[in-house]
């Protein structure tokens, strides 16, 4: 199969990505059934949220073939994030930044490139490890 009619190796990742990433007004397009399960999961026990959505708020931009990402961490876990990266071009290799650590009340900027366009680009994040990631 040629290379520019194979599926990208990520689109799954990707997709769950910009799922995670939609407004949570947005989940009113799910069934019904799933909605009460999934405001369970994202309240926590004193009705802030869960700490799995304690992560640092995140955005992008992309100007030609640079990808920079802005996050700011709200929170007072230290989050890591890794900015993912997907080249349009078959050739082009795919590029993952440093995980990097954002303290609570901090700021970071990730940059990251391909050669030509790109097609993809999403952040991963984890608990840091480690005493301030807890």
């Amino acid at each position: 199969m040629p290379p520019e009619h194979r599926v990208p190796r990520r689109a799954a990742a990707l997709l769950a990505a910009l799922a995670a990433l939609l407004p949570a007004g947005s989940a009113a397009a799910e069934p019904a059934e799933t909605a009460p399960a999934a405001a369970s999961r994202t309240a926590s026990r004193d009705g802030g949220p869960a700490a799995e959505e304690q992560t640092a708020r995140c955005g992008t931009t992309v100007e030609g073939s640079r990808v920079t990402a802005y996050c700011h961490n709200p929170y007072p876990r230290t989050d890591r994030v890794q900015l993912h990266v997907e080249c349009a071009r078959w050739w082009d290799l795919d590029v993952d930044s440093a995980p990097v650590d954002v303290a609570p009340t901090a700021h970071v900027q990730l940059t990251e490139r391909c050669w030509k366009e790109v097609r993809a680009v999403w952040l991963t994040h984890r608990p840091a490890a480690g005493p301030a990631g807890t």
